[in-house]
């Protein structure tokens, strides 16, 4: 093996694998800056709905909530369903609210099935810090389009979760297959 310096352009060969995200820049970036930890005045959640559809990857807007794209995805697809209002847990949304989360969600998996035709979904909400939520102080709800085929041996044995489309492109499909609101 040829160990060379920085001035020659090369690098140490190492043991890591690269697997390229730079949609995470964005949360990198905020976090250097203090933002985005889910105060109302920095939440992702809030300041989404003020940026267009393609920046914020949002798929869906309804009247109480909407559904975008998740940054850190588990698959390909994964969608969350957030409402407008800032609120952190799922007894304090209105009936209004939650509603439209439900109706919303349902749509999510109709679309999800027929633009990437998955198998299953896992739904769900981490409410609260000690939960599990990255933004505990703005309520979402998860849907992961599950497919037969989607668990291999990166997450196992090399930490790595394998994402096969770009998410512009995958916020393109499903906001495509979003059917027009009456």
């Amino acid at each position: 093996m040829v160990i060379r310096d920085a001035a020659t352009g090369a690098a140490v060969p190492d043991a890591f694998q690269r697997l390229w995200n730079p949609h995470r820049m964005a949360y990198i970036d905020a976090g250097r800056e203090g933002k985005g930890r889910g105060h109302e005045d920095d939440c992702p959640f809030c300041e989404a709905p003020h940026r267009s559809d393609e920046d914020a990857l949002i798929v869906a807007r309804g009247e109480h909530a909407y559904v975008l794209l998740n940054l850190y995805p588990y698959n390909n697809g994964h969608l969350l369903v957030c409402p407008y209002r800032h609120v952190p847990l799922y007894d304090e949304a209105t009936p209004e609210e939650t509603r439209e989360m439900a109706e919303l969600t349902q749509t999510a998996m109709r679309v999800l099935r027929a633009v990437s035709h998955c198998d299953g979904f896992n739904i769900g909400m981490n409410q609260g810090e000690i939960a599990g939520a990255g933004v505990a102080a703005h309520l979402h709800q998860h849907i992961v389009p599950r497919w037969a085929s989607d668990s291999n041996f990166f997450p196992i044995i090399a930490r790595t979760k394998s994402m096969s489309q770009m998410l512009g492109d995958t916020r393109r499909l499903v906001a495509e297959g979003w059917p027009a609101a009456d």
